[in-house]
């Protein structure tokens, strides 16, 4: 069974040769990596997993994103991913532990407020056990490359979400 840990108590290092591991040392050029450019993952909310003799396994990333609609507002959202599992490894429960983990972990970090939307680049049919769908994220785009159908998302309120806009990485408002 895996044992769960925070991410930040994993040495980097191991993450990145994870991280190259599951989706290969061109990753950077990856959309999701220009959406989350120039900001950092959230401590609180990101995670390891560790096999039954301690090494590293997977892990999950949620990072701080906006939603920049038509005119030019700013809506916060939490983007889920990279969720990673070393390749020998798949298939046997470490990604769901980590979204599991990671989504509980950010429910829990909302106490009374809502919970800000959450969205990724995925497999719909993988990540829809987690209520998370593209039926609401048509009209919204992506510094890059992408397929509309795996740009998803999870809110229990869609009627808060802008139906147009472009992801980009969260920046604090100019003061």
């Amino acid at each position: 069974m895996a044992t769960l840990v925070p991410l930040s108590s994993v040495d980097p290092s191991l993450v990145e040769t994870l991280l190259d591991e599951s989706f290969g040392e061109g990753r950077h050029a990856r959309t999701a990596y220009r959406i989350r450019e120039g900001t950092q993952w959230l401590e609180g909310l990101s995670f390891a997993a560790l096999d039954d003799d301690d090494y590293l396994a997977g892990s999950i990333q949620l990072w701080p994103v906006a939603l920049i609609d038509p005119d030019g507002r700013r809506h916060p959202l939490i983007m889920v991913g990279p969720v990673a599992v070393m390749p020998a490894l798949q298939g046997e429960g470490f990604g769901k532990a980590l979204m599991g983990a990671a989504l509980g972990a950010l429910d829990a970090s909302a106490g009374s407020s809502p919970v800000l939307p959450q969205v990724m680049i995925g497999d719909p049919d993988y990540y829809g056990r987690w209520d998370f769908t593209a039926a609401h994220t048509a009209g919204w785009h992506c510094p890059g490359p992408f397929d509309p159908a795996r740009l998803l998302v999870r809110t229990p309120n869609p009627a808060i979400l802008p139906a147009e806009g472009m992801l980009e990485a969260w920046k604090p408002a100019a003061e």
